[in-house]
């Protein structure tokens, strides 16, 4: 990966200035890199790591982590079903994977039991879809490499002979 991708993953807030300087490449030409990927998609958006702690999403916002096994589509293989799964609303993110099942969907909803509706009436309803498994997120510690819930540290007592 180009070293000026590597720092804008960090920090997508670094300028093109401080990434010339970094890279030791001129500012015209790491500008240029920057709208290269913007233009072919390689850099697909700039995001802010949020804890959900912190903004209060956390008390109103209920994710939820699903497993979903399907039948591929003869000719299409999982594509053309994932990409009807993942126009739902709710669903954030969906991962092709290997082993027992076959996707993998973050999905964010008001309540549990709109998660519950989800599944039943949209998911599973799914021609394809043949299983399902749902996981509820109860506390985020790390995201995208980012420590949203630093471990607390007890002090050391002192020991006394």
């Amino acid at each position: 990966m180009d070293e000026i991708l590597k720092l804008l993953v960090d920090d997508a807030r670094t300028t093109p200035a401080q990434l010339a300087i970094l890279t030791g490449r001129p500012e015209a030409d790491v500008r240029a890199a920057i709208a290269g990927y913007e233009h072919d998609g390689t850099i697909v958006k700039y995001r802010a790591v949020l804890n959900p702690e912190k903004t209060g999403e956390a008390n109103g916002l209920v994710r939820a982590w699903i497993e979903v096994s399907i039948t591929p589509q003869r000719g299409q293989g999982f594509d053309a079903i994932a990409a009807r799964i993942y126009q739902f609303k709710e669903v954030q993110s969906c991962y092709l994977l290997s082993g027992g099942y076959d996707l993998l969907l973050l999905v964010e909803c008001g309540s549990l039991r709109e998660v519950g509706a989800f599944v039943a009436e949209k998911l599973a309803a799914q021609e394809n879809v043949t299983r399902t498994a749902t996981h509820f997120l109860l506390k985020v510690y790390k995201e995208h490499g980012d420590v949203l819930q630093p471990a607390e540290t007890m002090p050391r007592l002192p020991i006394s002979m």
